[in-house]
């Protein structure tokens, strides 16, 4: 099924059940007033959305009205927990590669993570609002999943059946402030504004056969500027599928319902498939020409990250962004 948070209701928003075609919606307070109240009770509520959904499907759904993503948050428009990995490991490799750091080897065997801020996400429509443009705004396209209650030192086996939800990712980073903040020996904070999701999120059956191996087996597709950036498969390449970026997560606590895991950028070795980042096309330029040409994000510009069905439907709806100066206002 589908779900998606209207911004109306608060600063948690109002659950909605979105149809499969991402054209009709129906909120269900009888149910569940929001996503993070669904998931604390996901036992009773899930067969209920879905048989909402199922109802909303079929076009006999009484309250319906036409979905617009415009009028979402992202589908937790806040959340318990926010950690992101690096299940890529190529892109790892190539970013370190490009400033001539070796990569340990142990990276091939340890998820990289970090806490990202959880208290407030952006809409997928909003925009980027940033407060100077030569901090180097950067777009990083993932997959990311939200997660039941997962106990801690849970294996990966254990982890996977508490993958309630997936959503896209639209992991916004200042690229010129990471220097600065790694050099200090205590990871990222202030190089990793909120991040935004998809409008809607999907539960893993939504995907068929191409949610395989606790991985997503679609490309992801990455507008930058107005033009096709990449459209990177995230299957391929993938060295820590879902349920062992989980089971990292919580080796020393306790992961409650509507803790979110995200991929990383999905990244593959074969350049011809483009990039979900801007930083990666400009080590590959690096690489190639001892400097890179790609710049990064200014104002008045836009990304969009989408993920298409084998039909070429859109599955989550797009993360759709614009780079604004920041207003307090």
């Amino acid at each position: 099924m589908k779900l998606a948070t209207l911004k109306a209701g608060g600063r948690d928003g109002t659950l909605i059940v979105v149809s499969r075609n991402l054209t009709q919606a129906v909120k269900v307070p009888e149910i569940a007033p929001t996503l993070q109240a669904a998931l604390d009770e996901w036992t009773r509520a899930e067969p209920l959305l879905k048989a909402a959904y199922d109802t909303l499907n079929r076009g006999d759904m009484q309250g319906a009205f036409p979905f617009d993503a415009t009028q979402c948050h992202s589908p937790l428009p806040r959340a318990y927990q926010w950690a992101d990995g690096s299940a890529y490991v190529n892109h790892v490799e190539l970013v370190r590669k490009a400033r001539g750091a070796d990569m340990p080897p142990e990276f091939w065997t340890d998820p990289l993570m970090y806490q990202g801020g959880s208290d407030s996400f952006l809409a997928p429509t909003d925009p980027i609002a940033v407060r100077d443009t030569a901090w180097g705004v950067d777009l990083e396209g993932e997959v990311a999943v939200i997660t039941g209650d997962v106990p801690m030192g849970a294996t990966p086996d254990e982890a996977a059946p508490q993958i309630r939800l997936l959503m896209l990712v639209n992991d916004v980073t200042l690229r010129n402030l990471i220097p600065a903040e790694l050099a200090k020996g205590f990871g990222f904070f202030q190089s990793k504004p909120a991040t935004a999701f998809s409008p809607v999120a999907v539960t893993p059956d939504e995907l068929g056969r191409d949610w395989t191996g606790r991985k997503v087996t679609l490309p992801l597709t990455v507008h930058v500027r107005e033009q096709l950036f990449g459209t990177p498969d995230c299957g391929t390449d993938m060295v820590f599928d879902f349920a062992q970026l989980i089971a990292h997560v919580a080796k020393t606590r306790e992961l409650v319902a509507g803790s979110i895991v995200g991929s990383g950028t999905i990244s593959n070795v074969d350049r011809s498939r483009g990039s979900a980042c801007l930083v990666e096309r400009r080590m590959l330029e690096i690489l190639a020409e001892g400097q890179p040409k790609t710049p990064f994000l200014q104002y008045g510009e836009r990304v969009r990250i989408e993920m298409l069905d084998r039909d070429g439907q859109s599955i989550f709806g797009a993360i759709d962004q614009v780079v604004t100066p920041y207003s307090s206002k």
